[in-house]
């Protein structure tokens, strides 16, 4: 299955997101198992050679685009080492799928969490994936083994550093479980507990999320006042996190995804074109990536709707097709009905918006899902403590 020209197949097991927690358990001696994709294609064995600490700050919305396009306002996120160069964010580019390919090493097709809303089969209900608790249990849900888990096993210290409000999520504990969750409250308190996780143990994993940044550019846009001075905020916290950094520990800076502002004239809203939910059981996805569940008998009728009415708007395939392009990398049978009958990813800068059935989401300024460079590129950034050199 070969894909339009301005979207890209993610790099499963060599420049993936899902490929960086692994590499950094690896190079604090951590033998992660993630069946047949290799334990450290980036080489961050070698990369951050004698650490016996590392620390992986994942900036929500940090994509290297938008870094590289405001270098001025990030000095030092501009000067760290980008030892791999750019990575990709996994498919669809979106926060629930990206952080949970982070903590379990894996595409999303092996461990589930495939949108940030998604059908629950057999159950005629939507499930959003960043307002999950624990039904379905997470445990079921994602099943997969976590590189927290693993690195735990291995007698590795293990943190995972967020807001205080998502511990003990469903989300947190599918993505995190096997790490000790600490709970914070602000930028500032996220860098002196990562800090002193780094610090608690000889040998310590540390992971630190950060979602101001993306929160900033939906609501505001990407082209912002708003925006460039969270950038500013979050080169600050990294200046102190580099700062700090024990003798003999890295950090790592990565994100989950890109996002790009989308104007109103680039915008297709579902609810106003009848055509598009004529036998339509379940819309879900979000609108850069929709998932449309049809009603029993009707999935090749509503694949030939959607691909006539958004036409050049997005890439618009049924299920069989989307998951053997190979977008999602190899997806279990178990967790394949997750995907909808029709996947439409957006093209350029349209987005495939909702407002009766998604009101709120619908009004933002910026997006993210798809499969485009601005999207799907993230930086994988390098500092080393004194002792490293």
């Amino acid at each position: 299955m070969t894909l339009p020209p301005d979207l890209a197949r993610p790099r499963y097991g060599a420049a993936t997101l899902a490929d960086v927690l692994p590499g950094a358990a690896a190079a604090i001696g951590v033998d992660v198992r993630r069946g047949d994709l290799p334990a450290d294609p980036l080489g961050l064995t070698a990369a951050l050679a004698g650490a016996r600490r590392v620390a992986v700050l994942l900036v929500d919305g940090l994509g290297s685009e938008l870094l590289r396009a405001h270098a001025d306002l990030a000095p030092t996120l501009a000067a760290l080492a980008a030892p791999v160069g750019d990575l990709e964010a996994p498919c669809p580019s979106t926060t629930p799928v990206s952080l949970t390919t982070l903590g379990t090493g894996l595409p999303p097709g092996s461990h589930g969490i495939l949108g940030f809303v998604t059908d629950v089969p057999g159950e005629d209900r939507l499930l959003n994936h960043t307002q999950w608790r624990d039904d379905p249990d997470p445990l079921v849900w994602q099943a997969r083994r976590t590189v927290f888990e693993q690195a735990w096993a291995a007698g590795v210290a293990v943190t995972a550093v967020g807001p205080y409000a998502y511990r003990g999520s469903g989300l947190s504990e599918a993505a995190y479980r096997g790490a000790d969750y600490a709970g914070v409250v602000s930028p500032g308190d996220l860098t002196a507990v990562t800090l002193q996780a780094l610090r608690a143990m000889p040998r310590a994993l540390v992971y630190a999320y950060i979602p101001e940044l993306d929160l900033t550019g939906h609501v505001r846009g990407v082209d912002s006042d708003s925006w460039r001075a969270q950038l500013a905020i979050i080169d600050r916290l990294v200046e102190q996190l580099v700062a700090g950094l024990p003798d003999d520990a890295a950090l790592l800076v990565t994100a989950d995804h890109g996002m790009l502002d989308v104007p109103a004239d680039t915008r297709l809203d579902v609810d106003d074109e009848p055509d598009l939910l004529d036998g339509v059981r379940v819309l879900a996805g979000e609108p850069r990536a929709r998932y449309v569940h049809a009603v029993g008998g009707a999935e090749d009728d509503v694949l030939a709707r959607w691909r006539d009415v958004v036409g050049h708007r997005a890439w618009v395939v049924g299920r069989d097709e989307a998951i053997a392009s190979g977008v999602f990398g190899p997806v279990d049978d178990g967790v394949a009905a997750r995907i909808g009958d029709v996947v439409a990813l957006a093209r350029g800068s349209w987005a495939l918006t909702a407002s009766r059935h998604e009101p709120g989401p619908s009004r933002l300024a910026a997006y993210h899902g798809s499969l485009t460079p601005t999207e799907l590129a993230i930086p994988l950034l390098a500092a080393r403590g004194s002792a490293l050199g």
